[in-house]
């Protein structure tokens, strides 16, 4: 930031009594206009919410084939610990199967013409990941470490061929 515009980010702060701390930023409307926007840091908190309605992921669908429920029961309760839970009757007819905890959901819908999601993935955050990878190598699934700052990360591949990202952060 210019020395010049901090005089000035200074001077227009004081000058409209914004409360410290305060933000200022530029804002190109066209390519030849520039203009400058001050405001406190609570009026910023309050765009950025409303400007992102998003608030957090509910639950992750992965596919499966036809048929594949006792393997995906297998896996996620019996390796990955995520316990079962009944899908909603209107939507058990469809087949697949619900795993669900406070802190993640998996559900996995069955596709009549399933493919492996060998790129897109999940990351799953994991509390003693080396325990749980030595677990999933036991059980003859494909892990590969992959090193990622401030993580121990691995890649993993679900009955199905899925891909699954599962970390824990450094300690």
């Amino acid at each position: 930031m210019s020395a010049h515009f901090e005089v000035i980010q200074q001077r227009a702060s004081q000058s409209i009594g914004l409360a410290q701390p305060y933000f200022v930023s530029t804002v190109k409307p066209s390519p030849n206009t520039e203009l400058w926007v001050l405001g406190d840091l609570e009026s910023l908190d309050s765009v950025l919410k409303d400007n992102q309605p998003i608030e957090g992921i509910e639950h992750v669908q992965l596919a499966m084939p036809v048929g594949g429920e006792d393997m995906a029961r297998d896996f996620y309760s019996g390796l990955l610990g995520i316990p079962e839970v009944q899908k909603p009757r209107e939507l058990a007819e469809r087949g697949g199967v619900w795993f669900e905890s406070n802190e993640v959901k998996v559900h996995l819908g069955v596709d009549p013409e399933f493919r492996p999601a060998r790129k897109a993935h999940p990351g799953f955050l994991v509390r003693n990941l080396r325990k749980l990878v030595d677990s999933l190598r036991e059980a003859g699934v494909q892990v590969s470490e992959e090193p990622l700052p401030g993580y121990y990360r691995v890649y993993a591949f679900d009955r199905f061929g899925n891909r699954l990202e599962l970390m824990e952060p450094d300690s």
